[in-house]
């Protein structure tokens, strides 16, 4: 889903603005803000880079064919009423 490295850098950024002598809480709470982040993300339904470019390709694909489609039946039109 998403890179685990951004959300370790979100965890990191965060932990580093607890002061140093709540080491404890500071690791309790990056684990919790881990699972947290990972859950909000999770719920959005994302989708990769990679499964974008996948879909785009299959859209334009798809819209190549609805262009051809779409010329023949006008061609197709175009011969009925000649008749």
């Amino acid at each position: 889903m998403l890179d685990a490295k951004f959300l370790d850098d979100i965890a990191r950024r965060l932990n580093g603005a607890m002061p140093s002598a709540a080491r404890a809480v500071q690791e309790d709470l990056e684990k919790n803000l881990r699972a947290a982040t990972h859950s909000v993300f999770n719920r959005l339904d994302l989708v990769t880079r990679e499964e974008f470019d996948v879909q785009c390709k299959v859209l334009a694909r798809s819209r190549e064919k609805l262009e051809q489609l779409e010329q023949q039946v006008a061609a197709l039109e175009a011969q009925l009423l000649k008749k």
